[in-house]
């Protein structure tokens, strides 16, 4: 029996993780993020334009996130993962620097099609390294902590976003933002990577189309896959959407202007912890899961219906929750994909999510017209009313 010294274990892993954790941080540290929905509504957008622009967002990674998932599959995946950031940031450079409705429009584009490069590319790139290093049992730990330095980065840059708009204002706060894609990107090229002879695009191994034929086969015959699929799909789908309107939540409670990022910091505090937690959820019974994404609808509606420091704290609270479950079915779908279109697969639950999350940014602005935001948020909280059912 071969024994492994844990140090030498330790050291391989944290080459992988090392380029995996400051690429989740600079990936999210952008300090547009909170205001950019500001900027829009500056430049006369309205509630309206601003969820066209959602849906613009979501259609293009509905667009292009298979097809990307199966060129990540045949090349080099931290060159996907790299361009990425690359694509990110030329949006928020058009954005301050030619701020109108069709550079908006533009940027969304470029910022979906980045997605959908990152898209299935980033998780099958860290769990196929784990498992070449025999520790894909810690899979949920990396990427629940991952997913935490993400919202972290999030925090950080939401705080340091306060002093930078009062003093620098959207020029300042853009040339951070593309800073820190550019980091990324560099992130994203140190990453390791080792890939099977048949993964690999040459002449021996799998065309583009067979590629993204075996990745749809896998879903329609591998019976663990489709549930565990879903199960991503349903997790992650309204949650990811609402989340863009907290800033519009918070300004229509009466939050100043200057004080968005507080409201937004407060909220994603919670998201961390959901990530940080992750690594013990995956280890919970159904039931229990079910419970905790009771626990996430209730928190999320009560949260947008109350607002105040209570309210923002229970909106994080249900995010957080919504968060540590999301890590939580991606792991179990990984565990479930046997093929080698490990990518595609993955995409096509990214796929699932896009799609019902353009429903919600079409249907919120006229859901926002009748009801205000904080009752529209509680009633996009109840399919995770219905998840909950049907887990337990």
């Amino acid at each position: 029996m071969t024994t492994v010294n844990p140090r030498v274990s330790h050291t391989r892993l944290l080459r992988l993780t090392g380029p995996v954790y400051g690429y989740a941080f600079f990936e999210e540290f952008i300090l547009l993020y909170p205001l950019y929905a500001l900027l829009f509504t500056e430049h006369g957008l309205t509630v309206t334009h601003i969820s066209a622009l959602f849906v613009l967002w979501s259609l293009t990674s509905v667009l292009s996130t298979v097809p990307a998932g199966a060129l990540a599959d045949l090349i080099p995946r931290r060159y996907l993962l790299a361009t990425a950031p690359l694509l990110t940031g030329s949006a928020f450079a058009l954005w301050l620097l030619l701020p109108s409705p069709w550079v908006f429009a533009l940027g969304f584009v470029l910022w979906g099609a980045a997605g959908a490069l990152s898209s299935g590319a980033f998780e099958a790139l860290v769990y196929t390294e784990m498992d070449h290093r025999g520790a894909t049992a810690g899979y949920a730990g990396v990427m629940g902590l991952t997913r935490a330095l993400g919202v972290a980065a999030v925090g950080v840059a939401t705080v340091a976003a306060v002093p930078v708009m009062a003093h620098g204002g959207y020029l300042v706060i853009g040339l951070a933002s593309v800073a820190a894609c550019l980091l990324c990107a560099i992130c994203a090229l140190t990453l390791p990577e080792h890939r099977a002879p048949g993964e690999r695009g040459s002449d021996e191994g799998p065309g583009y189309r067979q590629t993204l034929r075996r990745g749809l086969a896998e879903v329609r015959h591998n019976r663990k896959v489709r549930p565990a699929l879903l199960l991503v799909v349903l997790v992650s789908a309204f949650w990811g959407s609402l989340e863009e309107y907290v800033p519009l939540l918070a300004r229509d409670s009466g939050v100043s202007a200057q004080s968005v990022p507080l409201v937004v910091l407060v909220v994603w505090t919670g998201v961390t912890l959901g990530g940080l937690s992750a690594g013990p959820a995956s280890r919970l019974p159904g039931r229990a899961l079910a419970a905790l994404m009771t626990l996430a609808a209730v928190a999320i509606a009560a949260g947008a219906l109350l607002t105040g420091p209570w309210g923002w704290a229970l909106l994080g609270l249900g995010f957080g929750a919504c968060q540590a479950m999301m890590v939580v079915a991606d792991a179990r779908l990984q565990e479930t994909i046997t093929g080698s279109s490990r990518a595609t697969v993955t995409s096509l639950a990214d796929l699932g999510t896009e799609t019902p999350g353009i429903a919600t940014f079409l249907v919120y602005a006229g859901v926002f017209a009748a009801l205000g935001h904080g009752a529209t948020f509680a009633l996009f909280a109840a399919p995770h009313l219905l998840l909950a059912r049907r887990g337990d």
